[in-house]
């Protein structure tokens, strides 16, 4: 089987992650809810289509039945990953996500020894700003032996999709929480820090990121914060039902993203690094489809493991025009 399915993916970053893999000459089925909606999408990409409904196991692990990777770009995720994962670890499929909220990776990290147990990996933010800064943390720690202390920032920038908008106000993690001596402690949200860019020292506040759990497994550094830096008409507020599907391709364009990160070793070195890319909204289906054909070659192991882990520290410079610079 080397089969790849796609569940969102008539959703905004569904769909372009479902043309990515298809331009790759992935063999792909569409998942989703919606049976006209994936009918017309199969139509478009002459490929196949499966309406599948989370609440029934037997269905999902009868959708399953022939593929060997699981691409789940449906948020909000806190209602489709744990269906979706466990119809995968049952069915013997390699599990990759888009999720960037904390709880679909501590769901990975329960069900990380069943999925080592099946020989299936778990492998969530296969796109998006954990590909992002695991790649940039890699490439930063690469300098100062066993990293102690990680401080990084995420600059969003532009619009949000009605989707991420949704998703991300359902699953707002009430604490704010940064990682000290391993453990996930409590971090006063009012008390911003600045980072440069590249274009001098900006405020960011603290937020909670799945950072916290990647950068933890990859490198253990035990002591860890996350911060973003927002521009443009990111975070929107308002009735969310309104907001347009996604930016459109001229305000993706308009709006790069940013990550500026600070690496300290156990021996007091420190070193700086920043990463430019493009927009999230076209990294994150680049990257997915990207780690999915991956997988379908061959590049899996058993169990929970993150992007820069299992490609490789330069996995994000892959993706479109992104840097990583050592400053």
């Amino acid at each position: 089987m080397t089969r790849l399915m796609i569940y969102g993916a008539t959703g905004y970053t569904g769909r372009m992650a479902a043309a990515d893999a298809n331009s790759a000459g992935l063999d792909l089925i569409l998942a989703g809810r919606d049976e006209t909606r994936l009918a017309e999408l199969g139509r478009t990409l002459s490929v196949e289509h499966r309406r599948l409904a989370l609440d029934d196991d037997t269905g999902v692990g009868a959708a399953l039945r022939d593929v060997e990777v699981l691409l789940n770009c449906a948020g909000p995720f806190l209602r489709t990953a744990d269906p979706l994962m466990r119809g995968a670890i049952r069915a013997g499929v390699h599990y990759l996500d888009i999720a960037a909220e904390l709880d679909s990776y501590r769901l990975a990290e329960t069900y990380d020894a069943q999925a080592r147990a099946t020989g299936v990996m778990l492998l969530p933010g296969s796109g998006g700003s954990v590909a992002m800064l695991g790649s940039l943390a890699g490439r930063a720690a690469e300098r100062v032996g066993r990293p102690h202390t990680i401080r990084v920032a995420l600059h969003v920038a532009g619009a949000m999709s009605r989707g991420s908008a949704i998703s991300a106000h359902e699953n707002l993690t009430a604490e704010c929480l940064e990682r000290v001596g391993g453990v996930l402690q409590t971090h006063e949200p009012g008390i911003t820090t600045n980072f440069d860019f590249g274009s001098g020292s900006v405020p960011c506040f603290p937020v909670t990121l799945p950072d916290l759990v990647t950068l933890w497994r990859a490198l253990r550094a035990p002591n860890i914060a996350t911060f973003v830096h927002v521009s443009g008409s990111a975070f929107p507020t308002g009735d969310l039902d309104t907001l347009p599907d996604g930016p459109s391709t001229e305000e993706r364009e308009a709006n790069r993203y940013q990550a500026s990160i600070e690496v300290t070793g156990a021996g007091g070195e420190t070193v700086r690094a920043i990463l430019d890319t493009v927009n999230g909204y076209s990294f994150t289906p680049l990257a997915a489809a990207e780690a999915a054909r991956r997988v379908l070659a061959g590049e899996a192991r058993p169990g929970f493991q993150t992007p820069a882990e299992l490609f490789g520290n330069g996995f994000a410079e892959t993706i479109a025009d992104t840097t990583i610079q050592i400053i």
